[in-house]
């Protein structure tokens, strides 16, 4: 795969300018929490995307931090003058099973028909959301307060599959 499994202070910075900008207009307008539905779907599945160690999904991750790290470096160098290639401590989702997986595409899925189906405005937010919580599930931060989320992905996935074999209902 190509990409990265470290995020830089560029990265960082690439971010935190998506994530401001999506909380921007939340922050000075009514405040609710319908507002930030889109960003959150985003986040959602590109932090189940995250949980992936290989594939689409985990390429797409991988890239993201990729992109992240170029146009933060870039921006913070043009804007500042300073360096911005100081790496973060990385981290990452592990653990996910192949019934976690199952719950992963299907989550990935939805949230592609609610882009499908959003606004333009929304459609950036949800693209937006999916790159910050692509990019900054690469940070031990993130990654680490994260870290049950595999774990309730394998559990969703073996309930879906239990009940399809009909395990506790013959």
């Amino acid at each position: 795969m190509t990409g990265t499994t470290t995020l830089t202070l560029g990265g960082l910075l690439a971010a935190l300018l998506v994530l401001v900008a999506n909380l921007h207009p939340w922050w000075t307008g009514n405040r609710e929490m319908k507002q930030l539905a889109p960003f959150s779907k985003g986040f959602f599945a590109a932090a189940c995307g995250a949980a992936c160690p290989g594939g689409l999904l985990g390429w797409a991750h991988l890239r993201s931090g990729t992109v992240a790290n170029g146009a933060g470096e870039r921006t913070g160098t043009v804007t500042t003058g300073t360096s911005q290639t100081a790496s973060l401590t990385s981290g990452q989702l592990v653990g996910l099973s192949a019934t976690g997986a199952l719950v992963v595409v299907a989550v990935v899925f939805l949230v592609s028909l609610a882009y499908k189906a959003a606004g333009k405005k929304d459609k950036k937010r949800i693209i937006g959301g999916a790159f910050v919580g692509s990019t900054l599930c690469l940070t031990a931060g993130v990654a680490g307060a994260l870290a049950w989320l595999p774990d309730v992905l394998n559990v969703a996935g073996e309930v879906i599959v239990d009940t399809v074999e009909g395990a506790g209902i013959l």
